[in-house]
C-alpha cells in the first residue's frame, strides 16, 4: 500500500511539473492559444458547412426522380425509384453508427475527415454514373452504388458534426448552446433542401428542358463542391475540451453506458424513427406528390412549387431555436409533434377537396414540415447531443440517428405502397399518427438538459463508472487521466512525466 500510496503521489507530483511546463509552453507560443480559442469557433462554422452539404444531398433526389422518370418512364419504375432513393439512407445509417464509433475510439477528427472524403468520393462516381454499353439499367445501379458511398459519409456527419458542435458550443456559450447548435445543425440541412431546388431551378433554366441528362449531371456535381469548402478547416482544427479530458479510447465500457441510458436512448432512437418514418419519404417524394397534383405541370413548375414548400418549412427552424431555451427542449419537441398531428389530420381528411386549392395545399404541406422542423427537427440532434457523456456521445448519438435513418428506409420503402393500396390521404394520416405516437415517447423517455453544461453529466458519469467498479483510462495525450473503483476522483497522470506541447494541436 505504501509503495502504491508514493507512485500515485510521485505521478501527481509529475502532472503538476507538466502543467507548469505547458504553460511555460503557451506563454511561450502565443500562436497555440490563439488557435485554441478560435478553434471552437472554426468548429462549430465548420459543422455548419458541412452539414449543408448533408441538406443538399438528402434533398438530390427530389427533383432527381422528377427528371429520371421524365428520361426514363418506363425503366425508373417505382421499385428502381425506392432504390435509388433508400441507398443513401442504407448508406447513412452505417454511416452514423461506424462514424459514431470513430468519433468516441479514434477522435471527432478523424471522423470528419472520413465523412468529408466519402462524401465527395460517391459524389464523384454519382456525377459520372453510366450503365455499361449505354444500359439504362446499368446506369441505375452505378447510382445507387454512389448514392450508398454518399450516404456512408453524409450518415457519418451526424455524429461527427453535431458532437463537435455541440462541444464547442458549450466550451464558449453554454447558454445558448442550444440556438447555436440548431442553427449549425437543422437550419443548415434544412437549407440544403431548397438550395438544392435552387441549383436546379438555376441549371434547368441556363440548359433547357431539352438537356436534362446535362441538368441532373450538374447537379450531383454542385455536391461535390460543398464538402470540399471544409475539408482544409477540418484537417486543421482541435479537439474540444471535453473530448480531451473525457475520451475513452481503450475498455469502453458499454454495458454500463446501456444500464445508464437505457431510458434516453429509448427516448431519442423512438423519437428519431417516427419523425424520419414522416419526414424523409415526404421530402424524396414531394416532388413527385406536387407534379401530380398540379396535374399537367412541367418541370420547372414543379420545382418552383418545390421551392415555396422548402420555403415554407424554413421558419420553422427558427421558432424552434427560439423555443429551445425557453420552453425547454422536451416540451418544444412534443410541440413539433402536435404539429404532425394537426395538419397532417387536416390534410389527410380533406385530401380530395384540398388538393383542387393547389397553394393551400402546398402551403400546410409546408406548414407541415416547419412544424417537424420546429420541434423533432430541431430538437433531437440537440438532445442526443447532450443526453450523454462525451466518452460515449458520438455512439449513442450515432445508435439515434442511425434507428431514425431505419424509420426513413422503411417510411420511404412503404410510402409508393401506402399510396396505390390506401390511397394518398393515407400518408398524411399516418404522419399524424406518428405525431401523437411522438408525443408520448418524447414524454416518457427524452430528458431535458436545457442550460445544463455538459461538463456536469462528463463527471456524474465518471463517479458511476467508478461506482460500478470500472477501471481505465479518460481522456486525450496530457489531459489522460486514471478511474479507479475505489469511488475516489481520478488521478491526473501523463506518460513518464513528461508533456509534449505539440499534443495541444491536433
Amino acid at each position: 500500500m505504501a509503495s502504491d500510496d508514493k507512485a500515485t503521489t510521485e505521478k501527481v507530483n509529475d502532472t503538476n511539473q507538466a502543467g507548469r511546463h505547458i504553460k511555460k509552453v503557451q506563454a511561450e507560443h502565443p500562436i497555440v492559444n490563439t488557435k485554441a480559442k478560435l478553434s471552437p469557433y472554426f468548429t462549430i462554422a465548420a459543422a455548419a458547412f458541412g452539414l449543408v452539404s448533408d441538406g443538399y444531398q438528402n434533398s438530390l433526389m427530389t427533383m432527381g426522380n422528377v427528371v429520371f422518370k421524365t428520361l426514363y418512364p418506363k425503366e425508373y419504375t417505382p421499385a428502381v425509384s425506392t432504390r435509388v432513393s433508400n441507398a443513401l439512407l442504407v448508406g447513412a445509417i452505417i454511416g452514423q453508427i461506424t462514424v459514431g464509433l470513430i468519433c468516441d475510439r479514434i477522435g471527432r477528427k478523424a471522423a470528419l475527415v472520413l465523412t468529408t472524403l466519402l462524401i465527395v468520393i460517391g459524389a464523384t462516381i454519382g456525377t459520372a454514373a453510366h450503365g455499361a454499353h449505354g444500359s439504362v439499367t446499368g446506369l441505375f445501379w452505378c447510382l445507387t452504388f454512389a448514392r450508398g458511398i454518399t450516404g456512408v459519409g453524409v450518415g457519418g456527419e451526424y455524429p461527427a458534426s453535431s458532437t463537435s458542435a455541440s462541444e464547442a458550443a458549450n466550451e464558449k456559450m453554454i447558454k445558448h448552446r442550444g440556438p447555436v447548435f440548431i442553427m449549425v445543425t437543422n437550419f443548415v440541412l434544412s437549407f440544403g433542401g431548397p438550395l438544392a431546388v435552387s441549383t436546379f431551378l438555376i441549371v434547368l433554366s441556363a440548359a433547357g428542358e431539352n438537356h436534362l441528362q446535362a441538368v441532373w449531371r450538374i447537379c450531383f456535381g454542385v455536391g461535390v463542391l460543398l464538402p470540399l469548402t471544409v475539408f482544409y478547416f477540418r484537417m486543421r482544427m482541435l479537439s474540444s475540451d471535453l473530448y480531451r479530458k473525457g475520451a475513452i479510447k481503450r475498455r469502453v465500457p458499454y454495458g454500463l453506458t446501456i444500464r445508464r441510458y437505457w431510458r434516453s436512448l429509448i427516448g431519442t432512437c423512438g423519437a428519431w424513427f417516427l419523425y424520419d418514418f414522416v419526414t424523409f419519404p415526404n421530402g424524396v417524394f414531394s416532388g413527385t406528390i406536387i407534379s401530380s397534383v398540379i396535374k399537367n405541370g412541367n418541370i420547372k413548375s414543379t420545382a418552383e412549387w418545390q421551392l415555396l414548400l422548402g420555403a415554407i418549412a424554413l421558419p420553422g427552424v427558427f421558432v424552434g431555436a427560439f423555443l429551445c431555451n425557453k420552453l425547454g427542449r422536451r416540451n418544444t419537441m412534443m410541440l413539433g409533434f402536435s404539429g404532425f398531428l394537426v395538419i397532417g389530420l387536416i390534410i389527410g381528411l380533406s385530401y380530395d377537396r384540398i388538393i383542387k386549392i393547389i397553394p393551400l395545399f402546398v402551403i400546410f404541406y409546408g406548414l407541415m414540415q416547419s412544424f417537424g422542423n420546429l420541434g423533432p427537427g430541431d430538437m433531437l440532434g440537440l438532445v442526443s447531443a447532450e443526453s450523454f457523456a462525451t466518452p460515449v456521445r458520438g455512439t449513442c448519438y450515432g445508435l439515434s440517428a442511425a434507428i431514425g435513418k431505419t424509420g426513413a428506409a422503411l417510411g420511404t420503402q412503404a410510402f409508393t405502397p401506402i399510396q396505390n393500396n390506401l390511397g394518398k390521404r393515407w400518408t398524411f394520416i399516418i404522419a399524424a399518427l406518428c405525431g401523437i405516437s411522438g408525443i408520448l415517447v418524447t414524454y416518457f423517455f427524452v430528458p431535458d438538459m436545457t442550460g445544463i453544461d455538459l461538463a456536469e453529466e462528463d463527471a456524474a458519469f465518471m463517479r458511476y463508472l467508478a461506482e460500478n467498479g470500472w477501471e481505465g483510462e479518460v481522456g486525450e495525450d496530457d489531459d489522460r487521466a486514471l478511474v479507479s473503483d475505489s469511488g475516489e476522483k481520478p488521478i491526473s497522470m501523463t506518460e513518464e512525466g513528461e508533456s509534449d506541447p505539440g499534443h495541444l494541436v491536433v
